[in-house]
């Protein structure tokens, strides 16, 4: 599975996830607040395509910030980065919107934690079930025919 492969099963799955807290969100805000549940529904449903989208950003940047090795500082440190960074938006937007009027304090923090988490399994499962291929290149030079790297001819 090609890393593109893998960003595009995360959008997908995030597209599902914000479609699930749209609806059950936007049904559970509608009877506790009529409109203004809604609202709030629909606020978490959008931070859950941020969310996803973030990741994908993330992966796709450390990619090209690695030249392509997923085994690297300057991998690992871009897409923990964009991890803290949805951890220090998640904070930051239940301060800001917990104060806003035209929202339901409840209805909001309950679909932003489920767009948050949902968003955080998404991304673990896909990652951890993706099938990278791993070449060992002294083992493809063998056989090919050629003498390993550091091995006497």
């Amino acid at each position: 599975m090609t890393t593109t492969q893998i960003m595009q099963r995360i959008l997908v799955w995030g597209a599902i996830l914000a479609a699930a807290v749209a609806v059950v969100g936007g049904v559970i805000g509608w009877m506790l607040a009529e409109g203004a549940g809604l609202a709030s529904a629909l606020v978490g449903t959008a931070l859950a395509i941020v969310f996803c989208m973030l990741t994908a950003g993330s992966i796709l940047l450390a990619l090209k910030a690695s030249r392509g090795q997923m085994v690297s500082g300057a991998f690992f440190g871009i897409v923990l980065g964009g991890w803290l960074l949805k951890f220090v938006l998640f904070i930051v937007l239940v301060f800001v919107l917990g104060d806003q009027d035209w929202l339901h304090r409840g209805v909001a923090f309950g679909a932003l934690v489920a767009a948050v988490i949902g968003s955080l399994v998404i991304d673990c499962v896909v990652i951890a079930t993706s099938r990278q291929p791993v070449i060992d290149s002294a083992a493809d030079d063998e056989t090919q025919g050629r003498p390993a790297s550091g091995a006497r001819a």
